[in-house]
């Protein structure tokens, strides 16, 4: 697709958008044509928000999508402006980043201190190579970018913890715009996230917000509390969670939510609702006769044999060493199933160079080999991994086939595959084995909801869902088919704006 480009000094002031959303990743991946023009291609990612975020200026009379871009010479480029052609153009900018900058601001700061208190691992902490002045100038680009970009009293919708600072950046420079941020991990308990040593920037900037929304209740309840005891701020009377989320007796349960907080004269309200999946366009994708195609050579490889999927990335909170080792001891404990299932790992390797994902892939590989060597038969082959991007289409083509999803994080925010599973398996049986400590776990209660830090009910879970009646599956998956119906990707969108909106 041909764009208009322009580029501007960074310090012009636009002001013509009513709609702002400041986000890292582009909409788009740029391409330069063979006349020089750029094209925008679709992002070939199972990630459904990408395109969901887009749909939004659909329904804006102006808006700007603002991320970054990679240019070494950063400190002497301008901010890049494209208008993005579609029904209603909108501007997509992008801020000049170093290498150096990305590295520091994202697979350092973020990801060796943020991520791992995010989701709970203050073992795996590290304060040492952060770069604080980096990260709070990286958000000011964002914030300025923002600022620039928003006409008089517009929305400016900031997403995830990499961009924790902006909200008070933003509102320091344009008191006169609403502010949202969505989280898009978990968010700990009050005691794990005080470790940051930032606690208190973070929380401030938050607290300039108009709305702050979550997956689910749990991690809301926790930012609230944390802001209350570390903050000071005030609070509204809990309220009894939706419906949706009124399951009890699993990690992530929650009976009820704050629904406001006050903090320097600010009501700042608080949202949970969990991302969505397009079970639509799932669907009309499983359908396609190039998906079929793949899913019949799938079936016939596997044709006999109980056949299980994961995919996940290499992560220490997503469980995949764990799960292997479940599989073993299955395959140990009962060798009826020997012949009769098998299990495909679709584990991306991280891209990173960070030394803690290169231990943990390599270990995924090494229980990967010791299963197949131990187990293993001419004819059999007990688990196939790939490293690998799995491109998307691929995936639901494995979906279709497979007889159980596998999802076992130590800890996430969500999980968009267990939903994805469910969407391709409409009208069909199939099983969810479920980890407790994903955000998705509230919502799908008719999955195999296991504990992925106890071997006994891995075992139990993973032998539950290869021994479960045909029957109970269908209704099973019927019921959890119904939520992902419901709350689809453009359900979020619209209940996290028409909060604001509604402010």
């Amino acid at each position: 697709m041909p764009s208009t480009l322009e580029r501007s000094a960074s310090s012009q002031a636009f002001g013509g958008s009513s709609f702002v959303l400041v986000y890292h990743r582009s909409p788009y991946d740029l391409k330069t044509a063979a006349d020089g023009s750029t094209e925008f291609v679709d992002q070939k990612s199972p990630n459904g928000i990408i395109p969901t975020l887009r749909n939004l200026f659909l329904e804006e009379r102006s808006g700007t999508w603002i991320s970054w871009r990679q240019d070494e010479d950063a400190a002497n480029a301008a901010d890049e402006r494209l208008t993005v052609p579609s029904a209603n153009p909108f501007t997509l900018r992008r801020l000049p980043l170093t290498e150096t900058q990305i590295s520091s601001f994202y697979h350092v700061t973020s990801k060796e201190s943020f991520w791992p208190i995010l989701h709970s691992f203050p073992g795996l902490f590290s304060v040492d190579n952060s770069d604080w002045d980096t990260f709070v100038g990286v958000n000011q680009s964002f914030a300025r970018a923002a600022c620039e970009e928003a006409a008089e009293g517009a929305t400016i919708w900031v997403h995830d913890y990499n961009l924790w600072l902006a909200p008070a950046q933003i509102r320091a420079l344009r008191p006169d715009v609403r502010i949202a941020f969505f989280h898009h991990t978990p968010f700990p308990s009050n005691d794990v996230f005080s470790i940051l040593p930032w606690r208190d920037e973070i929380l401030d900037s938050l607290l300039c917000c108009d709305l702050v929304g979550f997956h689910i209740p749990r991690y809301a309840d926790n930012f609230s509390r944390t802001a209350i005891n570390l903050r000071g701020a005030r609070c509204g009377d809990p309220v009894p969670v939706a419906v949706k989320f009124r399951h009890h007796g699993s990690a992530l349960a929650q009976p009820t939510v704050l629904p406001w907080l006050e903090h320097n004269g600010r009501r700042v309200h608080i949202q949970a609702s969990p991302v969505g999946t397009s079970p639509d366009v799932i669907r009309e994708l499983r359908d396609s006769t190039e998906v079929q195609t793949m899913a019949t050579q799938i079936s016939e490889q596997h044709a006999g044999r109980k056949l299980i999927i994961s995919a996940s990335r290499v992560d220490y909170t997503k469980g995949n060493e764990e799960m292997l080792l479940s599989y073993e001891r299955v395959l140990e404990q009962q060798p009826q199933w020997h012949g009769r299932v098998e299990l495909f790992l679709a584990c991306v390797a991280a891209a990173s160079g960070m030394r803690i994902y290169e231990d943990i892939q390599r270990s995924v590989e090494e229980i990967v080999g010791r299963i197949n060597g131990r187990f293993g038969r001419i004819d059999w082959t007990p688990v196939r991994l790939s490293t690998r991007r799995t491109p998307y289409d691929e995936l639901v083509a494995w979906f279709s086939q497979s007889d159980v999803c596998w999802i076992t994080p130590l800890r996430d925010g969500l999980n968009l595959v267990a939903k994805e599973y469910v969407a391709a398996r409409q009208g069909q049986g199939g099983v969810l084995v479920l980890s407790e400590f994903s955000g998705a776990s509230v919502e799908l209660e008719d999955a195999v909801v296991t504990n992925p830090y106890s071997h006994r009910s891995m075992d139990a879970a993973i032998v539950a869902a290869l021994e479960m009646p045909l029957e109970e599956q269908k209704q099973r998956m019927a019921s959890m088919s119904e939520a992902v119906e419901e709350f689809t990707v453009q359900h979020w969108a619209e209940q996290q704006l028409g909060t604001l909106r509604a402010i």
